[in-house]
């Protein structure tokens, strides 16, 4: 019995070796922390502007509105909406006949008073004769010196109306006054339009400006000649320079803005009439601060901070910062951060400092993907 029970034992023991030999083998280290993704942006020193930006719209600077000085019956419409016109181009046509026999009317008076003035003035001229013999009296002489010159202020008259039945007559056909583009057309042939009444709106192509509406508390800025850019909704990639040609000398008593025109100093022939633009007015900002997200600031002991990302070691540093004014697009960093920085914007509240990371996009940072990617084997 003694001899099993010590066989028993040894084989108890062998068993526990045997098993603690091999709950020794499978134990394992614990796994590294994995290098964690964070997303950057890089400091921008004076970016912190606060522009403005007003919506317009392109229009000429010089439009104008053509219309007959005389009233009549259009009979026919030479051109159409955005037809080039050329300085003295005829562009309409009224029925001439009206103004035609008023001409001929007005003729027909200088021709009839033109003979009272002949007939008073050989009248004039015989009674001076008379007198000069002695068989008139002077009285009689002074009555038809006056019928000659009252006869002669009638036909003076006569070839003014004359000249002015001819003026209508030409005034029947509507000519270009300068060079330019038909903008609209508000008449049609067959339509009776009255003296003065807009038939055609006339554009010239030499300036383009945008016309845009300013809030009283933004008006002061473009008094003070702040730069100014123009943008196309078409192409939001290019800008032209841009100047205040105008601003409106009351606020509208609607929308209690300014009517102000910008002018486009250099125009290309993407600027088109019509077309939706945006002026850019630049704000003020300081040269050595840096507008940052709100998502990169970070709270230590209460004051602020962001975290700095180190390029060549991958580790993040806690840096304190200023903050100079909250906004709606982010806040503005006074002191603390220098121009070319990366600054974490995201999972600022899990890092620890001398944590390494890496950047969350590659395209973001493609210079420093390898190593990073190396580092976080390690």
């Amino acid at each position: 019995m003694r001899s099993a029970f010590l066989v028993r034992a040894s084989t108890l023991a062998a068993f526990a070796v045997g098993f603690a030999a091999v709950a020794g083998c499978a134990r394992h280290e614990p796994p590294p922390d994995p290098v964690r993704p964070v997303q950057l942006t890089q400091v921008a020193l004076g970016g912190t502007a606060d522009n403005a930006v007003f919506a317009g719209e392109i229009r000429p600077r010089h439009e104008t509105d053509l219309g007959f000085r005389i009233a009549g019956k259009l009979v026919a419409r030479l051109v159409d909406v955005g037809a080039r016109v050329r300085k003295g181009q005829p562009l309409a046509r009224l029925d001439p006949t009206d103004v035609a026999l008023q001409a001929d009317a007005a003729k027909a008076q200088v021709a009839s008073t033109q003979t009272e003035v002949e007939f008073a003035k050989a009248e004039f001229e015989r009674y001076e004769n008379l007198f000069k013999q002695h068989f008139v009296s002077g009285s009689v002489l002074d009555q038809k010196r006056n019928a000659m010159l009252s006869n002669k202020a009638k036909y003076e008259q006569a070839q003014a109306q004359l000249a002015v039945s001819r003026n209508q007559a030409g005034y029947a056909t509507l000519s270009s006054e300068q060079d330019g583009v038909i903008t609209a057309v508000n008449a049609e042939a067959g339509q009776v339009v009255s003296a003065g009444q807009s038939v055609f709106k006339l554009a010239r192509e030499d300036e383009r400006e945008v016309a845009i509406s300013v809030p009283e508390n933004r008006i002061g800025e473009l008094t003070r000649g702040k730069p100014l850019a123009v943008v196309l909704w078409a192409d939001p990639q290019k800008f032209y320079a841009a100047r205040v040609r105008e601003i409106a000398p009351a606020v509208d008593p609607v929308t209690r803005t300014f009517a102000v025109r910008v002018s486009v100093l250099e125009p290309d022939p993407a600027v088109q009439w019509g077309m939706t633009a945006n002026v850019v007015l630049r704000g003020d900002g300081a040269p050595t601060s840096a507008l940052l997200p709100l998502s990169s600031v970070y709270r230590q002991d209460g004051k602020p901070a962001v975290w700095i990302y180190d390029p060549q070691s991958h580790q993040v540093t806690l840096r304190a910062v200023t903050i100079g004014q909250y906004r709606e697009d982010g806040v503005i960093v006074t002191s603390g951060v220098a121009g070319g920085d990366w600054v974490v914007t995201a999972g600022v509240h899990k890092l620890q400092p001398g944590q390494v990371v890496r950047p969350w996009q590659a395209d973001a940072f493609p210079a420093r993907a390898a190593p990073v990617a190396a580092a976080g084997k390690t």
